[in-house]
């Protein structure tokens, strides 16, 4: 699965650190090493590595997930445990053991894993959020929820965050509450169109042709080229009356790779 593989290597740049003309170091080695599916010498580069620096986190980290990558949750539990003895009441070695079980599709036991990274520092947003982000992904809106809230209590305060919580609270019928979401999101980064976008779905269940419309044209100042955006925005426009401005948009929409399925249904329901 694609999100595994972005799992395995996604603390890339923030382990790897500012790479210049410098020969690449063991994280990345490790990691060119795993894209190219030679797990074995990813493990024998990271363990000869921390035999002469057992203190490098990084590195360590990485370990436990190419370990529970190839299926040896064992010793991916071992780096954990030497995690654990050198960051004492830090989330990061709980939140390392989640993502071994995850890549070994023990989903239970991961989310207790986070649960407990919550619990071992209870001022640091990194287990909840961990948690809450995961819970999202899994299709667990409700499970999702309080981790997320927690999170933000703490102090998290990303796009990234406040758009998975805005669509948590959108699946749950929480409109007023997914719309602060995407706005907080927003107001970290004002490119987010992940953001813009959980806005225009909010607008448009709630039959807001005209916040869906600015919405919509938001995105296409960023991303031209989104059918999609294009789509949603020629919806709007005929919600509006503007028909000859809609089938503009469609017309747009169906040059941009927009299915034509969707267009059909939106040019029939303009006649």
């Amino acid at each position: 699965m694609r999100w595994m593989g972005a799992l395995l290597v996604g603390c890339a740049l923030a382990l790897a650190g500012p790479l210049g003309c410098a020969a690449p170091g063991p994280i990345d080695r490790a990691q060119q090493l795993v894209r190219m599916h030679r797990e074995g010498e990813a493990v024998a580069t990271l363990r000869g590595h921390l035999a002469k620096h057992p203190d490098d986190v990084g590195a360590r980290r990485l370990l436990v997930r190419v370990l529970a990558f190839t299926g040896d949750l064992e010793a991916a539990r071992a780096e954990v445990a030497e995690l654990e003895r050198r960051l004492p009441n830090d989330p990061v070695p709980w939140i390392e053991l989640g993502h071994a079980f995850e890549l070994t599709h023990r989903y239970d036991e991961a989310l207790a894993a986070y649960d407990t990274a919550a619990s071992v520092a209870p001022t640091s947003p990194a287990g909840p959020r961990e948690g809450g982000m995961r819970c999202a992904r899994w299709g667990e809106p409700e499970e999702a929820l309080s981790r997320l809230e927690e999170a933000v209590t703490r102090g998290a305060h990303d796009a990234e965050l406040f758009h998975a919580l805005g669509l948590v609270r959108l699946h749950m019928k929480d409109l007023d509450g997914a719309a602060r979401a995407y706005e907080n999101g927003l107001a970290v980064d004002p490119k987010s169109t992940e953001n813009l976008l959980g806005l225009a779905t909010v607008a448009v269940v709630r039959d807001d042709a005209k916040g869906a419309l600015a919405a919509y044209d938001r995105i296409l100042e960023r991303k031209p080229s989104y059918a999609g955006a294009e789509l949603g925005r020629a919806w709007a426009l005929a919600k509006l009356g503007r028909r000859d401005d809609a089938k503009r948009a469609l017309d747009h929409a169906e040059e941009l790779g927009a299915p034509r399925e969707n267009v059909a249904r939106q040019r029939a329901d303009l006649k």
